[in-house]
C-alpha cells in the first residue's frame, strides 16, 4: 500500500513536471558537445560586440570615400592593437602628414581609403597584418573665396557639397552695386585657369538652370 501512495506521488510530480515545462529532453553527447560550442561562440561574439568601437571599420571610411583630403585637413589613423603607431594629425600645406615608423606621406589628393591603403603598405615592412583605419574629423581644406561686390568677401570653408547659390547666400548676398549679370568663376584644373560666366538673374528666372553649377575646392568667384 504504502509503495503504491509512492508510485501514485512519484508519477503525480512528473506529470506535472512535464505540464510545467513541456517535453525534457536529454541530448546525446555529441549534441550537447555542440551546445557548449555555440554557448562558447555566443560569448565570444558577445566579448567582440563589447570591443568593437576599437576595431577597425570600413564603414566609417566608407563614408568619406568620395572626399579628397587636402591641406589642413584634421584625419585620425587608427592602427589596430597598435596605440603607439594611432595618432590624430593635420595634413601640412605640403600636403604631407608625418606617422611614426613611416615618416612623412602623401596625404592631399588622395581619399581616405586611398590613404588607408598605402598606410597598410608601407606598415608591412614592420608588420605582417595590419589592421588600419582612416577617419575625417576636421574638414578644413575644402574652401572657396569671394572678390568684389558681395557683405562678406573673403574666404569660405565649406564643409559639404555647396552650389553657387548657396554659397551666395553664406556671404551675405550682393551689395547693392554688383553687377550680377557679370559674375566669373576662376578654377583651376589640370594646372590651367578657367573662366566660366555667370549670369545671376538668368538663374533665378529659370533661363539658365544649368548656370547654378556646384562649386569645388579653391573657386574664386568675382563679383564685378
Amino acid at each position: 500500500m504504502k509503495m503504491g501512495k509512492r508510485l501514485f506521488g512519484v508519477l503525480l510530480t512528473v506529470s506535472f513536471l512535464v505540464n510545467a515545462c513541456g517535453v525534457v529532453r536529454v541530448l546525446p553527447k555529441s549534441d550537447e558537445n555542440a551546445l557548449l560550442s555555440d554557448t562558447s561562440r555566443t560569448g565570444d561574439r558577445r566579448m567582440m560586440a563589447s570591443i568593437a568601437p576599437s576595431l577597425p571599420s570600413d564603414s566609417l571610411d566608407t563614408d568619406a570615400s568620395d572626399y579628397i583630403l587636402g591641406s589642413e585637413d584634421l584625419i585620425e589613423v587608427m592602427v589596430w592593437k597598435n596605440p603607439d603607431l594611432s595618432t590624430t594629425v593635420f595634413v601640412r600645406p605640403d600636403g604631407k602628414i608625418s606617422l611614426p615608423l613611416i615618416g612623412d606621406l602623401q596625404a592631399a589628393g588622395l581619399t581616405s581609403i586611398e590613404l588607408r591603403d598605402s598606410i597598410k603598405v608601407l606598415l608591412r615592412r614592420y608588420k605582417k597584418t595590419p589592421e588600419v583605419s582612416v577617419i575625417v574629423r576636421e574638414i578644413n581644406s575644402f574652401s572657396i573665396f569671394f572678390v568684389g561686390e558681395v557683405t562678406q568677401p573673403g574666404k569660405i570653408n565649406l564643409k559639404s557639397e555647396t552650389s553657387f547659390l548657396q554659397a551666395i547666400t553664406m556671404v551675405g548676398g550682393f551689395t547693392e552695386f554688383a553687377d550680377v549679370k557679370k559674375i566669373v568663376l576662376l578654377r583651376r584644373e589640370n594646372g590651367r585657369e578657367h573662366r566660366i560666366k555667370i549670369n545671376y538673374k538668368d538663374i533665378v528666372s529659370g533661363d539658365d538652370p544649368d548656370g547654378n553649377i556646384m562649386l569645388k575646392r579653391g573657386d574664386t568667384i568675382l563679383v564685378p
